[in-house]
């Protein structure tokens, strides 16, 4: 069998994160010779999903070349004495029975990956389920007109308070016997606007850039206790001071024009088996069946080896008469390719030195949490003849979370905290046993990483607390870590993102992350057609295949690829 350097790829993708993986399927119909390397021994990269096993091995090298830091375990379950009796989902189940996404999100039905992985023919290989009730956590003593002014971190002991259902359409807004009248024509009438896009442009030269909370009151006379339910839809990860409407009303109308697209009652789903992981592995299938080579644990050679000079600066060598540039891989095998495409993690560690890119970068907190319940209330059928949901949102709004800090001197925050968001999964998704969930949990940083994990876990607390079950749900696993999110440099101008801005090499493209935060956005996909359209030189047909011949659908077969 020829060696990975006998042959000069046209183009070598290095990671299987979700957008190198969509690339791969794009490019699994053009003919070229595919090389897709992965440092790691799973796919998935950033978006991986991992058995509990696979989390300990990846929290012990979470630092090293990814966006992820702070990783630390606590197998609660594992502390407690076997007692007699004990249910079976009051305990872990075994590794493999558990597959946890290291970046859950929501896809709406509205996404333009939808009718992408429709028309590349991949899309019977993927279960989708429906994401069904939107929560929001309102505390016992609310203070529904006070705003959070330098709120101080303290050992405070957790306050009761309860789950109130959001709204999801006027319907449901109609049948709230906790909305008085004249508070349901202020919602009707918002979300009239909401839906009526071509309104949407004279209000943003009034409001666009005023924080939403503003518009909503001053604009519409929407009282601020009927406003947190409203900010839970956009998903910011920012309090409602630093939440511009510019943000919010978009978000809102992709919500609410999303329920019903797909059936009735739910407006975003989650791919089975792992989310994001599942659609990527579905992908790299694909890729393999079109006759890409796949080569797990192989990525390029770092720094520190020996002789990486000898590529130059870049850490890659371009010939320019033939266009081919050089790279090196783990253990000195030498590549060719045409193209060279990763993410800020996977490509030569030279290239990241020399980018000159200055782009202003932050981390999200993120924990995954193993609970000893169904918790069956938080999934109730959203609307006659609607699927099972799977999926649950809960928010828990800016300022109804009590702040631990392990510290003698309480912190004092310069700014509102955020919001805490929990997606809750079934098992149904299969990402763990019947009678357990996972609930992952997302916010960013206030202060500093610990007051964000403080946050994180007050939420989860005030969650399970206040779950009416018998027995009660007992957290039983959970992992806390940090994400690194670094926006691109322009927004909506995909050529560009696509580019390392001062490399030498024009042959290599730079893949934006996927943003950490709960929603999957377009950006994603509009990012690879960039780099797919700079690889073929055309536009036209991106994911645009006919079926197979001999086979009923994408990747039904064994294709040439290795692993």
């Amino acid at each position: 069998m020829e060696s990975l350097s006998d042959t000069i790829w046209d183009v070598l993708l290095s990671g299987t994160g979700f957008a190198q993986s969509l690339l791969a399927l794009a490019l699994s119909r053009s003919g070229k010779k595919v090389l897709h390397i992965d440092k790691d021994d799973y796919y998935g990269g950033a978006e991986a999903a991992l058995s509990l096993q696979e989390v300990e091995s990846w929290a012990d090298s979470a630092t090293k070349g990814s966006p992820f830091r702070h990783a630390t375990i606590r197998n609660v379950a594992g502390e407690k004495e076997p007692e007699q009796g004990e249910k079976r989902s009051e305990k872990l189940g075994f590794s493999r029975a558990y597959s946890l996404s290291l970046s859950p999100q929501l896809i709406y039905t509205r996404s333009n990956l939808l009718p992408a992985l429709v028309s590349s023919k991949v899309y019977r290989q993927v279960e989708f389920l429906a994401v069904g009730s939107w929560w929001i956590y309102e505390p016992e003593n609310s203070r529904e007109d006070k705003r959070i002014e330098g709120a101080r971190v303290s050992q405070a002991a957790p306050s009761t308070g309860s789950l109130r259902r959001i709204p999801g359409g006027r319907e449901d807004v109609f049948a709230d016997k906790s909305i008085d009248l004249r508070s349901t024509r202020s919602l009707m009438k918002f979300l009239k606007l909401a839906t009526d896009t071509e309104a949407h442009a004279s209000l943003m030269e009034v409001w666009g850039s005023k924080p939403f909370p503003d518009f909503l009151e001053s604009h519409l006379g929407i009282l601020p206790r009927l406003q947190a339910p409203l900010l839970a839809l956009t998903m910011s990860p920012h309090p409602p001071t630093k939440t511009p409407t510019s943000y919010a009303l978009p978000r809102i109308h992709r919500h609410l024009t999303s329920v019903g697209m797909f059936g009735p009652g739910f407006g975003s789903v989650i791919p089975k088996w792992g989310g994001l992981a599942e659609i990527a592995q579905v992908a790299c299938r694909a890729g393999a069946v079109g006759g890409g080579v796949y080569v797990l644990k192989k990525g390029f050679e770092t720094e520190g080896d020996p002789d990486q000079q000898t590529l130059g600066r870049e850490g890659t060598r371009l010939d320019e008469e033939t266009q081919v540039s050089t790279v090196r891989l783990q253990g000195g095998e030498e590549i060719k390719a045409h193209w060279i495409v990763g993410s800020d993690w996977d490509l030569p560690s030279k290239v990241e030195a020399v980018t000159g890119e200055k782009a202003v970068s932050d981390y999200v907190a993120r924990s995954i949490t193993i609970v000893s319940s169904p918790l069956s209330q938080l999934f109730p059928p959203p609307a006659e003849g609607a699927p099972p949901p799977a999926g649950a949102v809960v928010a828990f709004p800016t300022g109804t979370l009590e702040l631990e800090y392990e510290s003698d001197r309480p912190q004092v925050l310069e700014d509102d905290p955020p919001p805490v968001y929990l997606i809750i999964h079934s098992s149904d998704t299969g990402e763990c046993p019947a009678g357990q969930c996972v609930i992952y949990a997302h916010t960013t940083y206030p202060a500093s990483s610990a007051v964000a994990h403080s946050l994180l876990q007050s939420a989860i607390d005030k969650f399970v607390a206040i779950i009416d079950e018998s027995p009660k749900p007992q957290i039983l696993w959970y992992l806390h870590y940090d994400q690194k999110h670094t926006p691109p440099a322009t927004a909506n101008d995909y050529d560009t993102n696509i580019k390392c801005a001062k490399l030498s090499n024009p042959h290599v493209l730079k893949l934006p992350d996927v943003d950490p935060g709960l929603v999957l956005e377009d950006d994603v996909l509009k990012n690879v057609r960039a780099a797919w359209r700079r690889i073929k030189g055309e536009d036209e047909g991106f994911m645009m295949f006919e079926e197979r011949e001999g086979m009923g659908e994408e990747g039904a077969e064994d294709g040439d690829g290795e692993t």
